[in-house]
């Protein structure tokens, strides 16, 4: 029995070891390494840990064992456990079914506190309340605010539109008892990072209109995903292999979310599922030329685009059209009528572009926007952050920028 658990030990460690040599290699060989980013190495290793754990991930749901998303929330929530603030009451609450986190201050306040409503990123793959604990905590703290973390349920076992109709019921109970949570209505502020930025620019645009209930003041979005029918703009050419977020992670997280096939991935890239006499209407929103020029001067040559129209890729992913997933393609009488934004991109992000295009957007249509644009930032730099040895500077610039807007309301 001991010879054979020796066996049993060293096929393990060989086979965890070369699952470890296997993403070194992988990484090196095809990850983009931005040159105006602070520290490489720190960013090299992170990507090398996100690589394996995702690997061991997909081996294990090859197996049976465990699904690849649920198999990397655990490692990352283990890695990252959520801290003791003692400035801060965290109270772990549901909705109904939808698990949420209320963070409070500890100190006593005269009047009532402003409110922040976070979604939290992960592309429905990752992310949980644990994993965006600390954050949440910590942007509590530092704006002495009341906060409420929204979970909702994701894949692998739900699509769209769970995740969204989950926030908007949360959204709307929180929006309901603000008193009692000693919250002032009037400075609610709404903020979302990655896809919990698209769930946000669904929901404000849901809520424009709503008298019974009390109005969003602010939206903060972070790098946020708007729209899903032009893939071609220069950041996602530019920064196709930039850590965390490649096209080959978007990939999957769009076919997966959105229950699309990937066989019908080329024809979302050349648009070909998408109507002539449709984008005669929205590519006024969705054209490169609404990027300035700046941002295309590295690496990015403008294709065809789109395609001829193909009938059957329509019928099989022409849902990315809906507002719902493309907030992008909202009316101009919805988004004239949204609130203040602060939009948060970075330079090294396949996201960027989407900022932009959303960021002229509400300009057009007079909503008052604050651009924070971080030059040596990265995909998925929210959720990095804490304080350790593997914090990049851009990491705490994005927080530290979403803080003293916040403060600011």
């Amino acid at each position: 029995m001991a010879v054979l658990g020796l066996v049993l030990l060293v096929a393990l460690l060989t086979f965890f070891l070369g699952v470890l040599v296997w993403v070194v290699c992988e990484h090196f060989l095809t990850a983009d390494i931005p040159s105006d980013v602070q520290h490489p190495a720190k960013l090299r290793f992170l990507h090398c840990m996100f690589l394996y754990v995702t690997t061991l991930g997909n081996i294990f749901e090859k197996l049976g064992i465990c699904s690849m998303p649920k198999f990397s929330c655990f490692v990352h929530d283990i890695l990252q456990r959520a801290k003791e603030n003692p400035k801060v009451i965290v109270t772990k609450l549901h909705f109904g079914t939808i698990p949420v986190r209320l963070f409070q201050p500890k100190a006593e306040s005269s009047s009532p506190r402003r409110g922040i409503i976070f979604y939290h990123g992960g592309a429905a793959l990752f992310g949980s309340l644990d994993c965006y604990h600390n954050v949440c905590s910590f942007l509590a703290q530092k704006t002495d605010s009341v906060l409420l973390l929204v979970g909702y349920r994701k894949l692998p076992d739900y699509h769209f539109p769970v995740a969204s109709l989950d926030c908007l019921a949360a959204t709307i109970h929180f929006l309901k008892a603000l008193k009692s949570y000693g919250v002032d209505p009037s400075r609610v502020v709404a903020c979302g990072e990655s896809i919990g930025g698209a769930v946000l620019a669904s929901i404000t645009q849901t809520l424009v209109g709503r008298s019974d209930l009390p109005r969003i003041r602010a939206q903060v979005l972070i790098y946020p995903v708007i729209q899903v029918v032009n893939l071609q703009l220069p950041s996602f050419q530019q920064n196709k292999n930039v850590p965390f977020l490649d096209s080959k992670l978007m990939k999957l997280c769009i076919c997966k979310y959105l229950a699309i096939n990937s066989s019908w991935w080329d024809a979302i890239l050349n648009g070909a599922f998408i109507p002539l006499d449709t984008w005669n209407k929205y590519s006024k929103w969705l054209s490169p030329e609404n990027i300035p020029k700046r941002f295309k001067k590295k690496g990015y040559q403008q294709p065809k685009f789109p395609s001829p129209f193909n009938e059957a890729a329509y019928l099989e992913t022409g849902h990315i059209l809906d507002v719902s997933i493309s907030p992008l393609l909202a009316e101009d009488e919805t988004i004239a009528q949204l609130p203040e934004a602060f939009l948060v991109s970075c330079e090294n992000d396949l996201l960027r572009d989407h900022t932009l295009l959303y960021k002229k957007r509400l300009e057009d249509q007079g909503v008052p926007v604050t651009w924070y644009h971080v030059k040596d930032g990265i995909h998925g730099s929210l959720v990095l952050f804490k304080d350790n040895i593997f914090t990049l500077p851009c990491f705490s610039n994005i927080v530290n920028g979403v803080i003293s807007f916040i403060n600011g309301i």
